[in-house]
């Protein structure tokens, strides 16, 4: 089994770490949240305060962080000590430049880095079952799939440095859009004198049925398990998807693609952190639209 330094332990780290434990790796986790340490700790990981510390010796490094910025400062910190033997795997949702400039990097200094951003949420990555997007060489990915095996349950190589982030971004977008337009659908409904139920029965089986619909559905009652059940307590925030739709409009911008519902769901999603409802999940911009926020 292998040596790998975990780089991240927040609320989606933690989860992987945990299954890596669980597989019999070694994990040597760092987070700069004493929190996030404990949690580790607790989890079978072993624990370290200074990044360049926990990744030396090791196998691989996996990072799970917050923005492109972090990722470049800690880089720059790990990349300074591993030698080229280490794979690197940033798994953090950051712009495309960032994990294109990264990975140019790594590869200068014949280090194997490859990006793969993930989808599955929380309950994902405690139970093994994320999406990876990867984006490398074919010999990085390679050698990443057996730990990304244990952390996910649908592995995809999308092709060269950063694609991972594309398809990242551009699902996530997509995802956006579908739910605001459920919502909206949903609430016309119930203005018009359809009961949600009903409308479920009826639009989950017809044109309209999509995932935000059938397994998340913004409105109260037809999916048990969907947020919008439990005064949308947050699975996947309207934070995080916000983060997410600007991560797609900075790259449309960049190449001149035309995303007008893109930019649309940007602007909402911005009305829920302006109104300070961002910490709700992202199917609580149901409330937006029926007026309840």
């Amino acid at each position: 089994m292998s040596q790998i330094a975990f780089i991240g332990l927040g609320n989606m780290g933690i989860g992987m770490a945990t299954n890596l434990v669980k597989a019999g790796h070694k994990v040597i986790g760092f987070d700069v949240s004493a929190k996030a340490r404990d949690s580790a700790l607790a989890a079978g990981c072993e624990v370290v305060t200074d990044i360049k510390e926990a990744v030396k010796s090791v196998d691989a490094v996996i990072m799970m962080l917050p923005n492109g910025k972090i990722v470049r400062s800690v880089c720059a910190d790990i990349m300074s000590v591993i030698s080229s033997e280490v794979l690197v795997i940033d798994c953090s949702t950051i712009d495309v430049a960032t994990a294109r400039d990264m990975i140019a990097t790594a590869s200068f200094k014949n280090i194997d880095m490859i990006d793969a951003p993930v989808s599955g949420g929380v309950g994902g990555a405690s139970a093994g079952t994320l999406t990876f997007m990867c984006g490398g060489s074919e010999e990085a990915y390679l050698r990443a799939e057996s730990y990304l095996n244990v952390m996910g349950k649908n592995i995809f190589h999308a092709g060269d440095a950063g694609n991972g982030q594309v398809a990242k971004i551009c699902n996530n977008m997509l995802l956006g859009i579908h739910m605001i337009g459920t919502c909206e659908a949903f609430n016309l409904a119930e203005k018009l004198g359809l009961s949600a139920q009903k409308f479920y029965d009826i639009s989950s089986t017809a044109s309209g049925q999509n995932w935000s619909m059938t397994s998340y559905c913004p409105a109260p009652g037809p999916v048990e398990s969907a947020p919008s059940n439990r005064n949308y307590e947050a699975g996947f925030t309207a934070a995080m998807m916000l983060k997410d739709l600007r991560l797609a409009q900075d790259a449309a911008t960049t190449v001149s693609a035309s995303t007008p519902l893109g930019s649309k769901s940007e602007a909402m999603y911005a009305s829920m952190e302006s109104a300070n409802k961002d910490s709700l999940d992202f199917s609580g911009i149901m409330k937006l639209i029926n007026g309840s926020l």
